[in-house]
């Protein structure tokens, strides 16, 4: 980045009223206090700005806002000139970054309609890329997932490892990222993909594992485990995540891939006993059913080349997961709604 982007940057954040995007909006206004962004979202189920009311008032020194908000879908390109065209009226100069949040990322959803997860994923990306070409963006990131690469028997995926996706929604991620990268490949564009672990804390939907089995457990209801439990994923907290992406923002080479996991792997069955624990409950609240299809074992990423930027891996599992489970608990008001 230039040092005049370095200096004062204006942000183009898709999907931003989503659980990873509300959170790295909130730490990028709160780290950059001369940054500003404009948040674009669909406001899909899974997009909420009660994730924002916080920033919503945050102002430069002299007075202007330094965060605004802007409905509408990536698929739709009008809607996506529309928010460039705003964000330069209200900051005075063109976005300088697109980060694309945005996204259909629920497992189970994308196998009852996997036709929504490619037009948002895959259609949705080039949207943002055909409009990165037009207005010479000077960086577009890319947020993906560690899905793409599969279920991994031993070892960690790098950057170089292949592409080998069992659902409908790693699938899409992995289209989209593909089509990321062959834009630098033919058009010279400066993407950044980046692929995180498994993400947990504040504001998640409640539907992702972590975030349903806590409400559940706060509404008496049973905790519904996949199978025998012993999945096991690479757990990351979202701060951490976001301040990884903030490190890829500022020192990340374009065209390059970046993965972002945690530093613990934990099968499903001790993450829900670790939520049941920080409760007070015990393991008769685990309700085993049936699998779901194409349901990846174990994932597991290798951090090393995001680590080489500066970014480290924070050794906090078990203690922001009990913070996440008391931050559900204190916040009620926030996903009673949401479940009913």
């Amino acid at each position: 980045m230039s040092k005049e982007a370095k200096r004062s940057m204006r942000l183009l954040v898709t999907g931003g009223a989503g659980f990873i995007g509300s959170n790295f909006i909130r730490l990028i206004l709160n780290e950059h206090p001369d940054y500003y962004v404009l948040n674009f979202d669909k406001l899909t189920y899974a997009g909420n700005l009660e994730n924002l009311l916080d920033v919503e008032h945050i102002k430069d020194t002299a007075g202007n806002s330094r965060y605004h908000f802007f409905q509408g879908d990536i698929c739709d390109g009008v809607a996506v000139e529309k928010a460039l065209k705003l964000a330069e009226e209200v900051y005075g100069a063109p976005i300088d970054v697109i980060v694309n949040f945005a996204a259909e990322s629920h497992v189970d959803r994308s196998i009852e309609t996997p036709g929504e997860f490619v037009k948002t994923d895959v259609f949705g990306t080039f949207t943002l890329l055909e409009a990165v070409k037009k207005h010479q963006i000077k960086r577009y990131i890319q947020i993906s997932t560690d899905e793409v690469y599969g279920s991994l028997e031993t070892g960690s995926a790098d950057e170089t490892y292949p592409i080998k996706t069992n659902s409908p929604y790693s699938a899409s991620k992995a289209a989209g990222d593909l089509l990321v990268y062959s834009y630098f490949k033919t058009y010279g564009l400066p993407v950044i993909i980046t692929r995180s672990s498994n993400n947990f804390g504040p504001y998640q939907y409640p539907e992702k594992i972590i975030p349903l089995f806590i409400t559940n457990a706060l509404t008496g209801k049973k905790l519904p485990l996949y199978g025998d439990g012993l999945n096991v994923r690479n757990w990351i907290y979202v701060e951490d995540n976001c301040r990884a992406l903030d490190v890829v923002l500022h020192k990340g080479q374009v065209g390059e891939v970046y993965n972002i996991g945690g530093a613990v792997e934990k099968n499903n069955l001790e993450t829900t006993k670790i939520v049941l624990k920080a409760l007070g409950l015990g393991p008769e609240w685990i309700q085993y059913v049936k699998d779901r299809p194409g349901h990846d074992r174990r994932y597991s990423l290798s951090s090393k080349k995001v680590m080489k930027l500066g970014w480290h891996i924070a050794d906090n599992f078990e203690a922001k997961l009990k913070e996440t489970v008391d931050w559900y608990r204190s916040n009620p008001k926030w996903w009673e709604r949401l479940i009913k």
